[in-house]
């Protein structure tokens, strides 16, 4: 197996060339960037990255359904194709996913070579309660381009466990699907990865789709109080963990969040707030947003997307002492330190239903546990991106399956 994954990094690497792209200073990014802010965007596309790409951002963010935009595109049906002949041994499943994984891995090497940045490369959604496969693949993306790759671990029991075997390897995370302040306390101490998640546009999409609030102010919420518990536990750990203000929804919150540790920002978002924002910046990282919660709403745990209790505190630092070797493990300590919510037992019907329902949970679904607290928003939202993402993953196998059966 050694010699084949040699002979599959020979062949990503192969015929590489992307013309460098020096991105010019821009004063608007650097006011942004003086704040504290790293500048990431949040795209696949070259093209488009090109176009908003400046010299004060340091990195790119692709993911599952990033990736597979590009390749239904038709761009890499040729490296498909010429890809099965280094893994025509395997069986046929085990061909799709490696040939997945040489997809990522180029398209990543491109998106590095070309902007000279750091690219967040994501797994395959197969090895998302595989500790084994998380630690497998982890580590071959990092030996393919240990410079520029940093590789993206799902919210997940077993991803707990995986990413702290690969940070401890000294592979660069960045642990995705991240929607609260509590997820990413317990995330930074018991994984230890360099990145943690808040994708805040799916909060208030969450809230105003099922008529639980306005929307507004949510998101912006959790990132705050996320990134002042990063930062405190970042001061004590004797590693650092930042925060990621994950796929902004709107260009104000580049204005909203500065000073937060990262944005992904996607280049329609970055090029709104080039076009509109004054490009005065200052820290707002010490801002308390309101957010609208209707009536209806209230006992259905929302808070829980900003506030850390002492149960929570408690989980973590029992996993900071001694993380447990299986997934199983993990959602049975969970239950027993009262934050059952957060690893919740699931019927295939409702594993069904979250899978049904795309990005955005239908709150009516889980009313009822979410009252009795069996469940969480944040949990859902977790739970919801990881089946997204398994939705836009199978399509991508299913190209790949296309051309090479």
């Amino acid at each position: 197996m050694a010699d084949l994954n040699t002979r599959i990094s020979d062949f990503i690497w192969a015929n590489l060339y992307e013309k460098h792209v020096k991105g010019k200073n821009d004063s608007f990014w650097q006011s942004l960037r003086d704040t504290g802010t790293e500048l990431w965007l949040d795209t696949g596309d070259i093209e488009e990255a090109e176009a908003n790409w400046s010299a004060e951002m340091s990195a790119l963010t692709t993911n599952n359904t990033l990736l597979n935009n590009e390749i239904q595109k038709g761009i890499y049906d040729v490296f498909i194709a010429e890809a099965r002949h280094i893994v025509h041994e395997l069986p046929l499943e085990s061909r799709v996913r490696e040939i997945a994984f040489m997809l990522n891995a180029r398209h990543g090497l491109r998106l590095a070579s070309k902007f000279g940045a750091y690219v967040s490369v994501e797994l395959h959604t197969d090895t998302a309660h595989d500790i084994k496969a998380i630690e497998y693949y982890g580590k071959r993306y990092h030996e393919i381009c240990p410079d520029h790759f940093i590789i993206k671990v799902p919210f997940t029991a077993e991803g707990l466990i995986g990413a702290r075997k690969l940070r401890e390897a000294g592979v660069r995370i960045n642990f995705t699907l991240g929607f609260s302040a509590r997820q990413n306390v317990l995330v930074t101490r018991a994984a230890r990865p360099d990145y943690v998640n808040v994708f805040l546009g799916r909060i208030g999409a969450f809230m105003k789709d099922n008529k639980l609030g306005d929307g507004s102010g949510a998101g912006e919420r959790a990132v705050i109080a996320t990134q002042n518990w990063v930062t405190a536990f970042s001061a004590r750990n004797e590693w650092n963990t930042s925060l990621i203000a994950a796929s902004l929804r709107h260009h104000n919150q580049l204005e909203m969040l500065s000073g937060t540790d990262v944005f992904t920002m996607p280049p329609k978002v970055a090029s709104a707030g080039r076009k509109t924002l004054s490009g005065k910046f200052e820290s707002r990282t010490h801002e308390n947003y309101e957010v609208s919660i209707y009536p209806s709403a209230v006992d259905y745990g929302i808070e829980k997307f900003w506030e850390v209790d002492d149960r929570v505190l408690g989980l973590a630092e029992r996993l900071y002492e001694k993380l447990p070797s299986t997934g199983r493990e993990i959602v049975s300590i969970a239950h027993e330190e009262g934050c059952g919510d957060m690893f919740p037992h699931l019927t295939k019907d409702e594993a069904a239903a979250i899978a049904a329902d795309g990005k955005i949970p239908v709150f009516s679904r889980w009313k009822e546990r979410l009252k009795e607290g069996t469940i969480a928003p944040d949990t859902l939202l977790a739970l919801a991106g990881l089946a997204s993402f398994t939705h836009d993953q199978a399509m991508l196998d299913q190209r790949i399956l296309g051309i090479i059966a």
